[in-house]
């Protein structure tokens, strides 16, 4: 999609448009949320000072989003060589900062090592080289990312595949919107400074999927207990993202 005109549309932010010039944009593909609720307690230790975890009806909830990045370019720049198109897999919860919404990620799984080591490097993000495969058929896609850290395995293989025909914007005030439409990220560095992006795109456009979860200790390896099937799932086949610089807050 032409940038200007995903510029243009900016009434669907719950928060503030970010200043100055994006610097990066990617299309993201094929991808998946699946949400779960999680125990307060149990999300609390991971939640850097200075950011307030964000509950919905009492409770929080966790998100996996496995997806193809494709491409991946800097603004004013052809696509970054080595790094144009990558699988990425993200789990992440919902925080604050002052009031301001947003998403924090406990880890960014992605099949390419350099794109990890400029991530984590420039950007504090807790991102972590895989061994991920993705088979493309129609609208289906069977996903797998794998690796080992300290002899434990941190897997998700799953299939998955939109089962409404046309896609829907989540309705202002519905779960769906709360956990979809976030805007910023925000991360810490290891003396817990914080940090933020701000992205933008147009509203979600969402269809109900179907999941089948082959394997998963990725979510077990992190320490999130939740249950075995998600409570929420949808599919985007594409959403095309600007990215800002990172702050420091």
């Amino acid at each position: 999609m032409n940038n200007s005109n995903i510029l243009q549309i900016t009434d669907h932010r719950p928060i503030s448009f970010p200043e100055g010039p994006w610097i990066m944009k990617q299309v993201w593909r094929n991808l998946l949320f699946a949400h779960w609720p999680v125990e307060e307690a149990d999300l609390l230790p991971f939640i850097p000072p200075g950011l307030n975890l964000q509950l919905f009806e009492g409770r929080p909830w966790i998100s996996v989003s496995p997806f193809l990045i494709d491409p991946l370019r800097l603004r004013g720049l052809p696509p970054v060589p080595f790094t144009r198109r990558m699988l990425e897999l993200n789990v992440r919860t919902y925080v604050e900062y002052h009031g301001r919404p947003g998403v924090l990620f406990f880890t960014l799984e992605a099949s390419n090592p350099l794109a990890v080591g400029a991530a984590r490097t420039l950007g504090h993000l807790p991102y972590h080289h895989a061994r991920m495969h993705a088979r493309f058929e129609d609208n289906s896609v069977s996903y797998q990312s794998t690796r080992q850290e300290h002899g434990q395995e941190a897997e998700f293989k799953a299939c998955y595949t939109p089962v409404s025909p046309e896609a829907f914007q989540a309705e202002p005030g519905s779960l769906v919107h709360w956990l979809t439409e976030r805007y910023c990220l925000y991360t810490a560095d290891a003396k817990g400074q914080l940090y933020s992006v701000d992205i933008h795109h147009l509203p979600w456009p969402l269809q109900e999927a179907r999941i089948e979860i082959l394997n998963n200790t990725l979510t077990p390896s992190l320490g999130l207990k939740h249950d075995a099937e998600p409570s929420v799932v949808t599919y985007t086949e594409q959403l095309d993202v600007l990215i800002w610089p990172i702050r420091k807050l």
